[in-house]
């Protein structure tokens, strides 16, 4: 009997390891599943007129006294049932069956904010490109598109991109007013300049319109420790400087060849889209701030981003627009350590830094 007992007991636990397994994999398979049909991501819109008002609400709640304040509310309300009233005498005054043509005909115009921060690669070009088609869908040439943009720059066909993106608002006939708060340098540049409007801080960095190619080449180490590596092509120039291969004139001459291009095409790019710049003066590769980059028509205003959007909630709506991709929890939980190391270093080195002046 103990024997059986003991025979069942083991029946029992196996089951249930068989059971959890196939509820585990029953639930990824689920999970899946969903993933497959749910959208990539989700579209933000802020009303920053509101968050404006909300802003000098609290601000005001606490600096002016009670009686005043409550007058102030009062006059608020009723500037709003003002503006209400208008429209309604604007839909009947016209005489227009459809209401939603005259909610059209009569409404404010609309300033979509977006936001573009650069890394070497261009990653945010897969939000923006969202971020443009979503505006696209309600955009009109009598509104305004405000991208906030920050970049060093990056690859050259993944800033090209980036560029091409905002052209669709050309396309359109949507105006384009492009903020450098702190740096548009080389691809960075590349997007602002398409703008038709280009504002930037005056310690903001422009420029370095040039091509820049590096890599390391440790053809002589392998030779030295008696390693081979083999490079198989087909076609004359497939590869013409890697870091494996012993550099020669001829890769190196043609690689010089392909960064001239590269850089007479790129000053073609930023000569179209702002023709008032004297392109061999500024295509050097240098940098410039703001108030240098102006005196070159390199900018067209010196302002920052937010005295830009205050100015525009006073006229028009103005609505901040962001597209979240969905990043899968093991990411989210790799780069939050990635940051959360990059974080660290950070401060260790500014701690040694520090040091060195006590």
């Amino acid at each position: 009997m103990e024997y059986l007992f003991e025979y069942a007991m083991f029946l029992a636990k196996t089951l249930t390891i068989v059971i959890a397994v196939f509820a585990i994999v029953t639930m990824m398979v689920a999970a899946g599943q969903r993933r497959r049909h749910m959208p990539r991501g989700s579209i933000n819109v802020t009303h920053l007129n509101r968050e404006l008002e909300s802003l000098r609400d609290s601000l005001q709640r606490v600096v002016m006294d009670k009686f005043a304040f409550k007058k102030y509310l009062k006059r608020e309300k009723k500037r709003d049932k003002e503006e209400a009233k208008q429209l309604k005498i604007s839909a009947e005054k016209n005489h227009v069956e459809n209401q939603e043509e005259v909610a059209t005909e009569s409404r404010r115009r609309r300033v979509y904010v977006l936001d573009f921060d650069g890394d070497m690669e261009a990653s945010g070009v897969e939000s923006l490109r969202q971020e443009i088609t979503a505006v696209l869908t309600m955009a009109e040439p009598c509104d305004e598109v405000m991208l906030r943009l920050e970049s060093p720059g990056g690859m050259v066909h993944a800033y090209g991109l980036a560029s091409s993106q905002l052209l669709r608002f050309k396309q359109k006939n949507i105006p384009l007013t492009v903020c450098v708060d702190k740096v548009a340098a080389s691809g960075g540049y590349m997007m602002a300049c398409v703008a038709d409007r280009l504002v930037a801080a005056p310690f903001a960095i422009l420029g370095s319109i040039g091509v820049l190619v590096q890599m390391p080449n440790i053809h002589r180490l392998l030779k030295k420790n008696d390693v081979d590596f083999e490079l198989i092509t087909a076609g004359e120039y497939k590869r013409t400087v890697t870091p494996f291969t012993e550099v020669t004139e001829k890769g190196r001459e043609k690689l010089r060849q392909d960064v001239q291009e590269m850089h007479e095409l790129f000053k073609q790019w930023v000569k179209q889209y702002r023709p008032v710049v004297d392109i061999d003066q500024i295509a050097t590769g240098e940098t410039w701030v703001g108030l240098q980059a102006q005196e070159r028509q390199m900018v067209d205003q010196l302002s920052t981003s937010d005295d830009i959007i205050v100015q525009a909630c006073e006229e028009a709506d103005v609505y901040e627009v962001s597209y979240e991709i969905r990043i899968p929890l093991g990411e989210k939980l790799g780069g939050a350590l990635q940051k959360a190391m990059d974080k660290t270093l950070m401060v260790w080195w500014q701690r040694l830094r520090t040091t060195r002046y006590f």
